[in-house]
Protein backbone atom coordinates (compact mmCIF):
# COMPACT_ATOMS: atom_id res chain seq x y z
CA UNK A 1 0.00 0.00 0.00
CA UNK A 2 2.74 2.21 1.11
CA UNK A 3 4.55 1.85 -2.69
CA UNK A 4 0.62 2.57 -4.19
CA UNK A 5 0.50 5.71 -2.80
CA UNK A 6 4.19 6.63 -3.26
CA UNK A 7 3.42 6.23 -6.59
CA UNK A 8 1.19 8.16 -7.44
CA UNK A 9 1.74 10.87 -5.51
CA UNK A 10 4.96 11.60 -7.73
CA UNK A 11 2.68 10.39 -10.44
CA UNK A 12 -0.29 12.71 -10.35
CA UNK A 13 -0.38 16.90 -9.86
CA UNK A 14 -1.60 17.95 -6.92
CA UNK A 15 -4.68 19.46 -8.09
CA UNK A 16 -5.96 16.36 -9.97
CA UNK A 17 -4.89 14.18 -6.73
CA UNK A 18 -7.68 16.49 -4.62
CA UNK A 19 -9.92 16.12 -6.95
CA UNK A 20 -9.70 12.12 -6.89
CA UNK A 21 -9.30 12.15 -2.99
CA UNK A 22 -13.22 12.95 -2.83
CA UNK A 23 -14.32 10.12 -4.84
CA UNK A 24 -12.03 7.42 -2.75
CA UNK A 25 -12.84 8.85 0.80
CA UNK A 26 -15.59 7.02 1.32
CA UNK A 27 -14.48 3.76 0.46
CA UNK A 28 -10.86 4.37 2.81
CA UNK A 29 -13.71 5.42 5.76
CA UNK A 30 -15.11 2.04 5.45
CA UNK A 31 -12.37 -0.18 4.74
CA UNK A 32 -10.53 0.98 7.27
CA UNK A 33 -12.56 1.46 10.19
CA UNK A 34 -11.89 -0.18 13.91
CA UNK A 35 -11.48 1.97 17.62
CA UNK A 36 -7.49 1.81 17.86
CA UNK A 37 -7.51 5.59 16.13
CA UNK A 38 -9.67 8.93 15.99
CA UNK A 39 -9.56 11.41 13.79
CA UNK A 40 -11.09 14.24 15.72
CA UNK A 41 -12.11 16.09 13.06
CA UNK A 42 -14.93 13.92 12.31
CA UNK A 43 -15.12 11.73 15.32
CA UNK A 44 -14.61 8.75 13.20
CA UNK A 45 -12.84 5.59 14.31
CA UNK A 46 -9.89 3.39 12.61
CA UNK A 47 -7.89 0.06 12.94
CA UNK A 48 -5.21 1.98 11.03
CA UNK A 49 -4.50 5.11 8.95
CA UNK A 50 -3.14 5.48 5.89
CA UNK A 51 0.34 5.65 5.02
CA UNK A 52 1.54 8.90 3.04
CA UNK A 53 4.84 11.24 2.60
CA UNK A 54 6.80 11.61 -0.53
CA UNK A 55 10.03 10.52 0.56
CA UNK A 56 9.23 7.03 3.12
CA UNK A 57 5.64 7.37 3.50
CA UNK A 58 4.98 7.84 7.32
CA UNK A 59 2.41 5.08 8.90
CA UNK A 60 -0.46 6.03 10.05
CA UNK A 61 -0.40 9.72 8.41
CA UNK A 62 -3.42 10.21 6.85
CA UNK A 63 -6.71 9.89 8.36
CA UNK A 64 -9.36 7.84 5.71
CA UNK A 65 -12.27 9.84 5.94
CA UNK A 66 -11.18 13.89 6.17
CA UNK A 67 -7.82 12.95 4.74
CA UNK A 68 -6.23 15.16 7.50
CA UNK A 69 -2.80 14.44 8.20
CA UNK A 70 -0.50 14.73 11.76
CA UNK A 71 -0.39 18.64 11.39
CA UNK A 72 -4.00 19.11 10.33
CA UNK A 73 -5.41 17.12 13.31
CA UNK A 74 -3.08 19.18 15.73
CA UNK A 75 -4.32 22.56 14.40
CA UNK A 76 -7.72 21.18 14.60
CA UNK A 77 -7.65 20.68 18.20
CA UNK A 78 -5.65 23.41 18.83
CA UNK A 79 -8.45 25.91 17.62
CA UNK A 80 -11.16 23.73 19.47
CA UNK A 81 -9.62 23.42 22.38
CA UNK A 82 -7.25 27.29 22.49
CA UNK A 83 -9.35 29.29 20.54
CA UNK A 84 -12.67 31.35 19.78
CA UNK A 85 -12.95 29.91 16.05
CA UNK A 86 -15.90 27.95 16.55
CA UNK A 87 -17.70 30.36 18.45
CA UNK A 88 -16.65 34.24 17.59
CA UNK A 89 -17.91 36.06 14.54
CA UNK A 90 -14.31 36.05 12.40
CA UNK A 91 -13.68 36.88 8.59
CA UNK A 92 -10.94 33.92 7.74
CA UNK A 93 -8.67 33.83 4.81
CA UNK A 94 -7.24 30.42 4.20
CA UNK A 95 -4.75 30.33 1.50
CA UNK A 96 -4.70 26.77 -0.29
CA UNK A 97 -7.42 25.53 1.96
CA UNK A 98 -6.89 22.11 3.38
CA UNK A 99 -9.77 19.98 2.19
CA UNK A 100 -10.34 18.65 5.33
CA UNK A 101 -11.38 21.88 6.98
CA UNK A 102 -13.11 23.51 3.58
CA UNK A 103 -16.57 22.28 3.96
CA UNK A 104 -16.48 22.09 7.65
CA UNK A 105 -15.60 26.02 8.12
CA UNK A 106 -17.74 27.19 5.49
CA UNK A 107 -20.53 25.46 7.31
CA UNK A 108 -19.64 27.40 10.12
CA UNK A 109 -22.44 30.09 10.64
CA UNK A 110 -19.79 32.55 12.50
CA UNK A 111 -17.50 32.49 10.23
CA UNK A 112 -17.23 34.61 6.29
CA UNK A 113 -14.50 32.34 5.24
CA UNK A 114 -12.81 33.02 1.91
CA UNK A 115 -10.31 30.52 0.48
CA UNK A 116 -7.79 31.70 -2.21
CA UNK A 117 -4.76 30.01 -4.15
CA UNK A 118 -3.00 30.44 -7.52
CA UNK A 119 -3.63 26.50 -8.52
CA UNK A 120 -5.80 24.77 -6.24
CA UNK A 121 -9.30 23.76 -8.27
CA UNK A 122 -11.58 24.20 -4.83
CA UNK A 123 -10.69 28.05 -3.82
CA UNK A 124 -12.83 31.13 -3.84
CA UNK A 125 -10.35 33.67 -5.26
CA UNK A 126 -7.62 32.54 -7.94
CA UNK A 127 -5.01 34.78 -6.42
CA UNK A 128 -1.03 35.08 -6.01
CA UNK A 129 0.40 34.81 -2.55
CA UNK A 130 2.80 38.01 -3.41
CA UNK A 131 -0.08 40.19 -4.99
CA UNK A 132 -3.03 39.25 -2.98
CA UNK A 133 -6.45 41.10 -4.45
CA UNK A 134 -7.55 42.02 -0.40
CA UNK A 135 -7.48 45.01 1.33
CA UNK A 136 -5.03 45.65 4.24
CA UNK A 137 -6.29 45.27 7.52
CA UNK A 138 -9.73 42.88 6.50
CA UNK A 139 -9.10 39.62 8.18
CA UNK A 140 -9.40 38.42 11.86
CA UNK A 141 -7.73 35.72 11.18
CA UNK A 142 -5.45 34.04 8.09
CA UNK A 143 -3.96 30.21 7.70
CA UNK A 144 -1.39 29.95 5.65
CA UNK A 145 -0.20 26.12 5.95
CA UNK A 146 2.58 24.50 3.73
CA UNK A 147 2.58 26.94 1.44
CA UNK A 148 5.48 29.07 1.85
CA UNK A 149 8.20 26.28 1.32
CA UNK A 150 7.16 26.60 -2.31
CA UNK A 151 7.77 30.25 -2.54
CA UNK A 152 11.12 31.36 -3.30
CA UNK A 153 10.18 35.28 -2.25
CA UNK A 154 8.86 33.77 1.39
CA UNK A 155 9.56 37.43 2.82
CA UNK A 156 7.26 39.02 0.37
CA UNK A 157 4.51 36.49 0.81
CA UNK A 158 4.53 36.71 4.80
CA UNK A 159 4.98 40.61 4.36
CA UNK A 160 1.43 40.48 2.16
CA UNK A 161 -0.28 38.21 4.92
CA UNK A 162 0.58 40.41 7.57
CA UNK A 163 -0.41 43.24 5.29
CA UNK A 164 -4.24 41.47 4.91
CA UNK A 165 -4.39 40.69 8.58
CA UNK A 166 -6.39 42.76 11.01
CA UNK A 167 -4.71 44.61 14.12
CA UNK A 168 -5.73 41.98 16.81
CA UNK A 169 -5.79 39.44 14.37
CA UNK A 170 -4.08 35.70 14.78
CA UNK A 171 -2.80 33.10 12.02
CA UNK A 172 -1.38 30.14 11.51
CA UNK A 173 1.15 29.39 9.25
CA UNK A 174 2.59 25.89 9.27
CA UNK A 175 5.90 24.81 7.26
CA UNK A 176 7.97 21.43 6.83
CA UNK A 177 10.63 22.00 9.59
CA UNK A 178 13.92 20.50 10.97
CA UNK A 179 14.26 21.25 13.93
CA UNK A 180 17.83 20.10 14.08
CA UNK A 181 19.09 23.03 11.27
CA UNK A 182 19.25 26.41 12.85
CA UNK A 183 19.54 27.86 9.59
CA UNK A 184 16.98 27.60 6.73
CA UNK A 185 18.64 25.70 4.22
CA UNK A 186 17.45 26.73 0.60
CA UNK A 187 19.32 26.76 -3.21
CA UNK A 188 16.96 28.48 -5.90
CA UNK A 189 19.75 27.08 -8.18
CA UNK A 190 18.08 23.92 -7.73
CA UNK A 191 15.41 23.50 -9.79
CA UNK A 192 15.25 19.87 -11.05
CA UNK A 193 12.59 17.90 -9.41
CA UNK A 194 14.71 14.59 -8.35
CA UNK A 195 17.40 17.23 -7.17
CA UNK A 196 14.65 19.01 -5.35
CA UNK A 197 13.19 15.84 -3.85
CA UNK A 198 16.50 14.88 -2.40
CA UNK A 199 17.37 18.33 -1.28
CA UNK A 200 14.18 19.70 0.42
CA UNK A 201 12.00 16.26 0.51
CA UNK A 202 9.71 16.72 -1.97
CA UNK A 203 9.83 17.76 -5.88
CA UNK A 204 8.11 21.24 -5.79
CA UNK A 205 9.85 22.94 -2.05
CA UNK A 206 12.21 25.11 -2.79
CA UNK A 207 13.96 25.17 0.63
CA UNK A 208 14.10 23.01 4.70
CA UNK A 209 12.55 25.42 6.90
CA UNK A 210 15.29 25.65 10.00
CA UNK A 211 14.10 26.83 13.50
CA UNK A 212 14.95 30.82 12.34
CA UNK A 213 11.62 30.48 10.63
CA UNK A 214 9.79 32.23 13.68
CA UNK A 215 12.24 34.94 13.19
CA UNK A 216 11.52 35.33 9.64
CA UNK A 217 8.26 36.05 10.31
CA UNK A 218 9.34 38.28 12.94
CA UNK A 219 10.85 39.88 11.02
CA UNK A 220 8.03 41.26 9.03
CA UNK A 221 6.30 42.81 12.20
CA UNK A 222 4.40 39.25 13.29
CA UNK A 223 4.72 38.20 16.79
CA UNK A 224 5.12 34.55 16.86
CA UNK A 225 4.09 31.83 19.79
CA UNK A 226 6.03 28.26 19.45
CA UNK A 227 3.23 26.41 20.25
CA UNK A 228 4.41 22.42 21.74
CA UNK A 229 1.24 20.61 21.83
CA UNK A 230 2.82 17.74 22.55
CA UNK A 231 4.04 18.66 26.12
CA UNK A 232 0.13 19.71 26.39
CA UNK A 233 -1.73 16.47 25.38
CA UNK A 234 -1.42 13.38 26.83
CA UNK A 235 0.62 10.42 25.42
CA UNK A 236 -2.48 9.07 24.72
CA UNK A 237 -4.22 11.28 22.42
CA UNK A 238 -0.59 11.47 20.89
CA UNK A 239 -1.17 8.11 19.92
CA UNK A 240 -4.82 8.06 19.32
CA UNK A 241 -5.00 11.06 17.62
CA UNK A 242 -1.87 9.77 15.88
CA UNK A 243 0.18 12.83 16.21
CA UNK A 244 3.58 14.18 15.27
CA UNK A 245 5.35 13.45 18.89
CA UNK A 246 7.55 16.50 17.96
CA UNK A 247 5.82 19.46 15.50
CA UNK A 248 5.86 23.05 16.53
CA UNK A 249 2.12 24.88 15.42
CA UNK A 250 3.32 28.43 14.80
CA UNK A 251 0.81 30.51 15.77
CA UNK A 252 1.36 34.52 14.46
CA UNK A 253 -0.51 37.81 15.77
CA UNK A 254 -0.57 41.22 14.52
CA UNK A 255 -0.15 44.10 16.95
Amino acid sequence: MKQIFKFFLNLIPRPILIKFSYFFAPFFSWFYKGDKFTDPIDGKTYRKFLPYGYGKPRENALAPGTLSLERHRLMWLYLQKDTVFFTDKLKVLSIAPEQCFLKRFKALKNLDYITSDLYSPIVDVKADILNLPFNDNEFDVVFCNHVLEHIENDAKAMSELYRVMKPGGWGIFQVPMKYDLEKTYEDFSITDRDERKKHFGQYDHVRWYGLDYFKRLEKVGFMVEQIKYYNILSKDEIERYALSKNEILPVVRKI
